[in-house]
């Protein structure tokens, strides 16, 4: 059923609703637009409201990560007022693959995106099959992105996709309604992005514990690479049969 449900979003990756993109929830009163966030930030520069409160408990999930390559390098060739188009359709389309196989994104830090799967919880196989797929499929959305990038006269983009999984814990902010999570498998998934080359999909040891005996996917040790304290921890390349 997964493999099935990539060969039908991939055939969507080719459709010009793919780039279409909507924007309910920014509207949203309980999510302020980004004009009355800066007219707050003016009006009150010196006060912060921010605080964080933690869940009782630790929930299991497989936690992604998707990092632009040589962004920095690349954005600065790009006129300011074609900046956001470029980092729009990056960021959306991502969002749009993640979304499809049940992801939630966490967060984005400029270029990179943070995302989980609610349904890997208590190792349902579906929700790391969901995983899987989810990163293989912005694989194969890297050409795609990139004809439309070049549509509008900018320049292709690669990027790198990890995921691992493991315990971690729920957060909330008072300046936000979304949640974040603290944990291990998160600094992993991070630190692992750095062992994918560009345009390939890589997890930790942790999560391919629990997938490596899946059917419909190949996995490969990636060369090591430096992690920090876990110097050994193994990575592999994720591909499809």
């Amino acid at each position: 059923m997964a493999l099935e449900e990539r060969i039908n979003f991939a055939k969507f990756l080719n459709t010009k609703e793919f780039f279409e993109y909507s924007y309910p929830e920014i509207a949203h009163p309980s999510r302020p637009s980004i004009f009355s966030i800066e007219r707050k930030e003016s009006e009150d520069a010196s006060i912060s409201d921010y605080l964080v409160a933690f869940s009782s408990s630790s929930h299991s999930y497989c936690v992604g990560c998707v990092d632009m390559v040589n962004s920095t390098k690349t954005s600065a060739g790009i006129p300011s007022q074609k900046l956001s188009g470029y980092y729009e359709i990056f960021l959306n389309s991502m969002s749009k693959i993640i979304g499809r196989f049940g992801g939630k994104v966490i967060k984005n830090v400029g270029d990179c995106l943070l995302y989980y799967f609610p349904n890997s919880t208590h190792a349902k196989s579906n929700g790391y099959t969901n995983c899987l797929d989810c990163g293989l499929t912005m694989i194969e959305a890297q050409p795609i992105i990139c004809q439309q990038l070049t549509s509008k006269r900018l320049p292709c983009l690669s990027y790198r996709v990890s995921a691992d999984c493991g315990n971690v814990l729920l957060m909330n902010t008072t300046d936000s309604p979304s949640i974040d999570l603290i944990g291990p498998p998160v600094n992993m998934c991070t630190k692992i992005n750095h062992c994918a080359k560009q345009n390939e999909f890589v997890i930790g040891g942790d999560l391919y514990e629990m997938v490596r005996k899946f059917n419909g996917y190949k996995f490969q040790q990636a060369p090591s690479c430096n992690v920090g304290f876990r110097q050994s921890y193994p990575v592999y390349k994720v591909n499809s049969f």
